[in-house]
């Protein structure tokens, strides 16, 4: 086990390259069971998250090679010879039920268990399992596994999803490539990562029309074939460095990305007094010496105010003027951080989905200890603003999200450093 340690108290300057985005590259890499020809993806992150994953495409057939100094990983599912999707691996990654709707579509059966991740609240998969329903397969929970069946394939259907569930959009849009006929999907997330997933499935073949809207056809296809897709950049590493350089009074260029991935986190940071100047390679983003203005938050599904964000915006809502309030409305018991925080001395009162945060003069540096993947890298923001030294520990979830975080901070001045228990 290794903690994180941390003097704060440095303002961030330099330049930062911002990683192909996690939560497409996993999507992306589960469409690769669609067809039996090669799928490469570039700009691929290193990641736990995307280790796991291919410890589980693996063991369903799929072959993997990758170059990690290329950022690409080339895969082949040329033969399915297993549609179990075990708990051993599928625990340790919610977004493991992705399989679900490729394995079904291809194979016409797949048994996933019942998926684990962050421990941030329930995250249902009645939208899955109905939509596949929908789309003409049975499903039986048995044992803590998703049983489905299609032996006579899937067939095109409407189906209106009663919330707005990313995942669920991405497993229904991959399933209604190989159904018979059209499919619409009705209320779908509009997130960045479902259009570029639909722009991968488009190269291998599908006919996708809609994706970033609330409503995508997909008329199916026989089969897709290989191609080659580009992995857009992480939107929600963007927002954090964005952020970063601002709890810190920094400047630094981020590379590699653009404004467009978060059009309203840039928004609310330019209304607390955060310069964002766009470039040809990203943007730079300048925060002033003092008065950073407090700023209420209110999480939505995209184009809104991204949940993946609110920790580490609520880190820096600790040290501006004035008060804040920050409320969650995508996922219950997503505040886990905040006792951290205070242990550094926020000043945070939680009311339900709500917490109003009044702004100090400064965090002072403490053992705290993260409790998922966005709070652990909230605690790493309010760690690089805080006086003195900040030891957090747990921090295998910062390593299922953040390429080189320790290296990318050091390299514009922050003092941390990973050390062992």
């Amino acid at each position: 086990m290794h903690q994180i340690k941390i003097i704060g108290g440095v303002p961030l300057k330099g330049e930062i390259a911002i990683s192909g985005a996690k939560n497409a590259a996993l999507p992306l890499m589960t469409a690769a069971l669609l067809t039996d020809e090669p799928l490469i993806l570039t700009n691929m992150p290193h990641l736990a998250d995307i280790t796991s994953m291919e410890a589980l495409l693996d063991q369903h057939g799929v072959h993997l090679s990758s170059d990690l100094n290329l950022k690409t990983l080339t895969l082949t599912a040329r033969t399915i010879h297993n549609t179990t999707a075990p708990y051993d691996i599928v625990r340790k990654m919610r977004a493991s039920i992705l399989v679900l709707g490729p394995l079904v579509a291809r194979c016409g059966q797949a048994q996933v268990s019942l998926p684990g991740g962050c421990a941030i609240g329930v995250r249902p998969i009645d939208i899955h399992l109905s939509g596949l329903r929908e789309l003409g397969a049975e499903i039986d929970l048995l044992d803590g596994y998703i049983h489905a069946k299609a032996p006579k394939g899937l067939i095109g259907a409407t189906i209106t999803m009663p919330i707005i569930s990313v995942t669920a959009t991405e497993n229904l849009m991959m399933a209604a490539c190989l159904a018979k006929g059209e499919t619409r999907l009705i209320n779908a997330a509009r997130e960045p990562e479902i259009v570029d997933l639909a722009n991968c499935l488009i190269t291998m073949g599908a006919d996708i029309v809609g994706a970033g809207t609330d409503t995508i056809t997909i008329q199916g296809k026989n089969r897709l074939h290989g191609g080659t897709h580009r992995v857009i950049p992480d939107r929600i590493e963007t927002g954090t460095y964005a952020m970063a350089a601002a709890i810190t009074r920094g400047s630094i260029h981020l590379t590699n990305t653009s404004l467009d991935l978060i059009p309203t986190a840039s928004a609310h940071l330019q209304r607390a007094g955060i310069t964002l100047t766009p470039t040809e390679q990203g943007f730079h983003v300048t925060a002033p010496e003092k008065d950073i203005q407090g700023v209420d938050v209110m999480t939505e599904p995209y184009p809104g105010f991204a949940t993946d964000l609110q920790a580490q915006m609520m880190a820096l809502m600790t040290i501006c003027r004035g008060a804040s309030l920050v409320t969650e409305t995508i996922w219950e018991n997503r505040f886990m951080h905040v006792p951290e925080l205070c242990r550094m001395g926020a000043n945070i009162t939680v009311h339900g989905s709500s917490a109003l945060v009044r702004g100090i003069d400064t965090l002072r540096g403490a053992p705290v200890m993260a409790t998922d993947l966005r709070a652990s890298v909230c605690l790493v923001l309010a760690g690089l603003a805080a006086e003195g030294e900040t030891l957090i520990n747990r921090v295998y979830h910062l390593d299922r999200g953040y390429e080189r975080v320790e290296d990318k901070l050091r390299g514009c001045g922050a003092r941390i450093e990973r050390i062992a228990e």
